[in-house]
């Protein structure tokens, strides 16, 4: 997910289905950084502005993007056809500033506690991420749909809670991202504490 040029992408537990476990599958997580130049914590905080990922017009201090992909498979049952198993595959990227040199210790102090804050807030959008899966998991694995011998109707059938899943995980993710962006939010303090103590 993107965050604004303020924000940068609490673990949440997820329900077990009795078709698809949590356990059974397990996401990828990639770090990628981009570099950052300064010596102090404006300085820092002022490249971010000027190399962050870009969403559309506007720099990110950070962003969580996903790749989600599945094996599914259907089996007909007579005259009907079942979703019996499915597999998700998900890699979660996360994609953080990174200062290009060794900072002084002052600089080091707040940077370190800054980027910790930031990694942490990236990490709950990763979670959102893994719930929306399983959700995927927990309303599809099991559906039947009758005269559909072929499995072409079900194939239809399951988008609709994919859909739901999706835009359930989008306004949670707007939710988690405004209260964490609005004043004396934990992004918010994150930032000043960044500008004003390094």
């Amino acid at each position: 997910m993107r965050r604004s040029f303020l924000g940068a992408a609490v673990a949440t537990t997820l329900a077990a289905s009795l078709s698809a476990h949590a356990a059974d599958w397990q996401a990828t997580e990639v770090v990628k950084t981009y570099a950052i130049s300064g010596t102090t914590g404006p300085e820092l905080y002022t490249s971010i502005g000027e190399k962050g990922p870009t969403i559309g017009p506007t720099r990110t201090i950070a962003v969580t993007n996903y790749d989600l992909k599945w094996r599914r498979n259907y089996v007909p049952e007579g005259t009907s056809c079942r979703l019996v198993s499915a597999k998700p595959f998900l890699t979660i990227t996360y994609t953080l500033p990174k200062p290009s040199s060794q900072l002084p210790a002052s600089a080091e102090r707040v940077w370190k506690s800054f980027i910790d804050g930031i990694r942490a807030h990236e990490k709950v959008h990763g979670d959102y991420i893994r719930q929306m899966t399983q959700d995927i998991l927990d309303t599809t694995v099991g559906m039947v749909v009758e005269n559909d011998p072929g499995c072409r109707e079900i194939k239809e059938r399951v988008k609709k809670p994919i859909l739901d899943a999706g835009l359930a995980y989008k306004a949670k993710n707007s939710a988690f991202e405004r209260a964490e962006m609005a004043k004396d939010g934990n992004v918010h303090r994150l930032i000043l504490a960044l500008v004003n103590g390094g």
